[in-house]
């Protein structure tokens, strides 16, 4: 996670995007990048009104550096080089065109709505980003974390599939350290011990596989994550669990895995990541730099 994209507008949920990458640890100097798309009005008027339109067009590119200015405060001193562009054009296609010229590892984006009617649709902007980008998204929700002094509570939604696996091993780059309350899910469905029923018929029971795959996953966390703690649930669905967690333990950070998508099936996000994104009561980082353990997201086919 060292090149990371943050688009700002100088609204509330992009301060509380931008707090809560401000809030997130890392080893790493940060290469971040702060994004203002500033959209220039074409209609067809008089030079009088099209003055006027400039005007309107100057003062928005004038808050569009006020509202960097507030984002660089958040951080001074951090071990992070910052620097802010200001594009033209459509918000969404803008920040996922940015995003990869400069190969970023992260983009960042702040979400309209967190009641639980509004959080059902994502804004225009973070659906259209989450899932058009190529690299790892992060959809920020407020959970009242700015306003407290407790530690960040985060999820990883985990089984052994590649692209959970995938999400550990992006996410073992972050030294939570004790700064983090941290949790590995897996939500066994009730219809596990019939999918499981080749893993059965080799001798392993369905749920002590799940446990194993967890304690794995913890062992791997333990040097960024001392504290982290493992739950196998049991549900109808595994989404539905997951984001059932996320609100029971009120999650500040939930954290799913997706393969990396190639451009013919960008516009496709996966079913879990989807549901996610849209039910999820907190922030959702969505992980999709490397395809398995091991490959980097330049190396994955």
């Amino acid at each position: 996670m060292h090149k990371i994209l943050l688009a700002i507008d100088g609204s509330a949920p992009s301060m509380e995007a931008a707090g809560l990458l401000a809030h997130l640890p890392h080893h790493d100097s940060v290469d971040l990048t702060v994004l203002s798309v500033v959209q220039r009005p074409f209609i067809h008027s008089s030079y009088a009104t099209g003055e006027l339109l400039e005007k309107a067009f100057e003062r928005d590119k004038e808050f569009a550096e006020q509202s960097y200015a507030k984002v660089a405060e958040m951080f001074d001193g951090a071990n992070a080089t910052v620097r802010h562009v200001v594009s033209e054009g459509p918000v969404g296609e803008s920040i996922v065109d940015i995003a990869g010229e400069n190969d970023c590892d992260l983009v960042v984006v702040g979400a309209k709505g967190h009641s639980q009617i509004a959080r059902l649709l994502l804004g225009s902007v973070s659906d259209h980003v989450a899932t058009h980008a190529s690299c790892s998204t992060l959809v920020v929700r407020p959970t009242g974390l700015r306003d407290s002094q407790r530690p960040i509570r985060v999820c990883l939604a985990f089984e052994s599939s590649g692209s959970a696996i995938a999400a550990l091993e992006e996410i073992a780059e972050v030294p939570w350290k004790t700064g983090a309350e941290f949790h590995l899910l897996t939500v066994e469905t009730y219809l596990s011990d019939f999918i499981g029923q080749r893993i059965a018929d080799e001798g392993i029971e369905i749920s002590s596989h799940y446990e194993a795959g967890l304690l794995q996953a913890k062992e791997r966390l333990a040097e960024v994550a001392p504290g982290t703690k493992t739950h196998l649930d049991k549900g109808d669905h595994v989404v539905e669990g997951i984001v059932e967690f996320a609100e029971k333990n009120e999650v500040d950070l939930l954290i799913v895995g997706e393969t990396p998508r190639s451009a013919v099936n960008r516009f496709l996000l996966g079913s879990t990541s989807r549901y996610v994104l849209r039910h999820a009561p907190c922030s959702v980082w969505v992980t999709r730099n490397r395809s398995i353990q091991g490959i980097e997201k330049g190396e994955a086919s």
